[in-house]
């Protein structure tokens, strides 16, 4: 065979296999995609304080008290949004839905009400106080009540004193 025959198909071989696309190709890339979902959640949180209910010297009218009233405030602050509930126990001196206050064995009968005019008392056995959270303290007043006409007793000094337990729920 002559050798510029065999130059010849050594050079044009690969013009003649490009142009019509024998040599190999680079392989075009694949591609997916999927999805994910992004949650969160915020839970409620709640911090409760109360301040004390002090009656002070409660007035006397011959052997019976006069009345005398009281304030007492609860302070929620909740999550913005978070739902709450408030609600007062009998007291650790209560005797069923009555509420005493004691020094020794003297007792003293009161009362704790949702609104200022004393209308609606705050019992154990009665609907909470509930509210929604904004993120900045919330006051709950409580308003107390020694109504007049109360046998007494001196407390000897000693005054007289109940602790009421209240519970958030949220």
């Amino acid at each position: 065979m002559d050798n510029n025959l065999q130059i010849s198909k050594i050079v044009f071989a690969p013009i003649f296999l490009a142009a019509f696309g024998i040599i190999a190709q680079p392989a075009m890339a694949a591609t997916t995609s999927t999805s994910f979902p992004v949650n969160a959640s915020i839970d409620t949180a709640c911090s409760l304080s109360a301040t004390a209910m002090n009656f002070g010297q409660v007035g006397t009218a011959g052997v019976a008290t006069m009345q005398t009233n009281s304030t007492s405030a609860i302070t929620v602050t909740c999550t913005n949004g978070g739902s709450y509930s408030v609600s007062l126990d009998g007291g650790q001196n209560g005797v069923a839905a009555q509420r005493n206050i004691k020094s020794g064995l003297n007792t003293l009968n009161y009362d704790l009400y949702k609104d200022a005019a004393r209308g609606t008392v705050w019992t154990n056995v009665t609907a909470p106080v509930v509210g929604t959270g904004i993120a900045t303290a919330q006051i709950i007043p409580i308003y107390g009540r020694i109504a007049a006409g109360q046998p007494y007793s001196s407390g000897n000094g000693t005054d007289f004193t109940d602790t009421v337990v209240v519970t958030l729920t949220y």
